[in-house]
């Protein structure tokens, strides 16, 4: 299923050269075929490979992965794809997540770190109001408007990421990520060879707010 055209395009965003360069959507028919399988997601994420590690974030069966195995997936993650997403898919519907995701956030790995923000990003899009734990999401918003802009480059992606997502959907705290997000204004992010941008916190709170979506969370993280 691979192709040169997109394995080019995974360069520009930093993939490692052994990916195949696999569409998302191609890999989407097989998580239809396979659905979610714990051992064969394990294998897919030990064999290194760019393409079978993000499949192996949209089979992961969150039900099984242990703390061993979640810390094992962040700390081995070779490229954001896979640190922003396919760890963080299987991580924020696992019992473990919020708690390691507490933990990543303060690592030293660049890649850990933003598994972590994007993990708790992820979980508050998908876990109902009333079992978030709204004070520690208030100081995290703090802990971003004085750290957000000294912090490494994908870290300081993700973190303009989980203000986003607090504002988006997390109606109680709508007020005080937009003043976080008025606060920390434009975040300068390296994005490599793409023609990608940085969205700017605010206006995407604003947006969301006007088309009367905030609050609705998602039904999973994995997309």
């Amino acid at each position: 299923m691979g192709s040169a055209q997109t394995k080019k395009i995974f360069a520009n965003h930093g993939a490692p050269p052994t990916t195949f360069g696999v569409k998302i959507a191609d890999m989407k028919t097989i998580v239809k075929r396979v659905k979610k399988n714990h051992e064969l997601a394990k294998d897919l994420f030990n064999s290194g490979n760019g393409d079978a590690m993000y499949l192996a974030g949209l089979i992961g069966d969150e039900t099984k992965m242990t703390k061993a195995d979640l810390n094992k997936w962040a700390k081995k993650s070779n490229w954001h794809m896979i640190s922003e997403y396919s760890v963080p898919f299987v991580a924020s519907e696992s019992p473990h997540g919020w708690e390691l995701a507490l933990e990543w956030i303060n690592s030293n790995r660049e890649n850990v770190a933003s598994s972590g923000w994007a993990t708790l990003a992820a979980y508050i899009s998908i876990t109902p109001d009333e079992q978030l734990d709204i004070p520690v999401i208030e100081k995290l918003l703090d802990i971003i408007s004085k750290d957000i802009h000294q912090s490494q480059n994908r870290v300081r992606h993700t973190m303009n990421n989980f203000v986003i997502a607090v504002g988006s959907y997390s109606p109680s705290l709508t007020k005080k990520a937009k003043e976080i997000a008025t606060s920390i204004g434009k975040v300068e992010v390296n994005m490599g060879n793409t023609a990608c941008k940085v969205p700017n916190a605010i206006t995407y709170i604003e947006k969301v707010e006007s088309m009367g979506k905030t609050g609705k969370k998602k039904k999973t993280a994995r997309c």
